[in-house]
């Protein structure tokens, strides 16, 4: 129990601490882009009602865990592949590092001429922006298998898919789990840039047009609805991450404890 109140205090602290300096630097402000933080609280519960939650939030999460699934899929499979084959993997290593240099959010006006301004187009932009981490840390999981371990594999007959989801998959999962980690955060930032362009909805569209109508405070609750929207994905993420790789953190806590 003091564990878990020792843990739950670390996790509180911070945060804690960040507001209460929002609230005392901002206190008495007259700024009108700077509005004191009980302002802002004040006006959140009547600019984010349920049907504004439906109309923009679900929207921008729907497309965010498109282009993000999007993402995973043709990173872990292309990423696995180009791991697995040297030769392979030195004719696309030139491109990839090319590909990867070029700033997603400078592709939107090109993926607008093929995509259209529909919700196809915000899910390729994600996708486009979430796929490199992903895509590179599976890369370099699989180049980082164990050779002892494949070889024992090989020895007793496990070939093809077993192969791959036992052994390769698997000692790589860490590495693609970070890489999962850092996509998830772009593409939070890729859906925001995606929705400020040509678009109807979405947390992106709502923020923006508060922005243009000089609804400031209005503004900064779109601001602190995207905070909690990623704190909420990264939890998420964590708890999926400690199941998937319930193994890996065992092994790492029991040679943590060996002298």
């Amino acid at each position: 129990m003091r564990l878990f109140l020792l843990r739950l205090f670390f996790v509180v602290a911070l945060p804690a601490l960040l507001v209460a300096l929002w609230w005392l630097a901002s206190d008495g402000s007259t700024n009108v882009y700077w509005p004191p933080l009980r302002t802002i609280l004040r006006t959140f519960p009547d600019v984010w009602t349920s049907e504004r939650l439906r109309s923009d939030l679900v929207p921008s999460v729907l497309r965010l865990l498109a282009g993000y699934a999007a993402a995973a899929v043709v990173g872990v499979a292309l990423g696995t592949v180009i791991g697995s084959y040297r030769r392979v993997r030195a004719v696309c290593e030139p491109v990839l590092e090319f590909l990867r240099a070029v700033p997603p959010p400078v592709l939107v006006p090109v993926i607008m001429l093929f995509a259209g301004i529909g919700d196809t187009m915000k899910i390729a932009v994600i996708a486009s922006g979430c796929v490199w981490p992903i895509l590179l840390n599976t890369v370099e999981g699989v180049r980082a298998v164990d050779s002892v371990m494949a070889e024992t594999a090989r020895s007793y007959g496990i070939t093809g898919v077993a192969r791959l989801r036992s052994v390769v998959l698997r000692a790589a999962s860490p590495q693609i789990f970070a890489g999962l980690r850092q996509a998830l955060s772009i593409g939070i930032i890729l859906m925001v840039i995606s929705e400020m362009f040509a678009a109807s909805n979405g947390l992106g569209f709502t923020i923006v047009q508060f922005q243009r109508s000089f609804a400031i405070p209005d503004m900064w609750t779109g601001i602190l609805v995207l905070g909690l929207l990623g704190f909420l994905l990264s939890v998420v993420f964590q708890l999926v991450e400690r199941r998937v790789l319930g193994w890996y953190h065992g092994l790492r806590a029991v040679s943590r404890r060996s002298p």
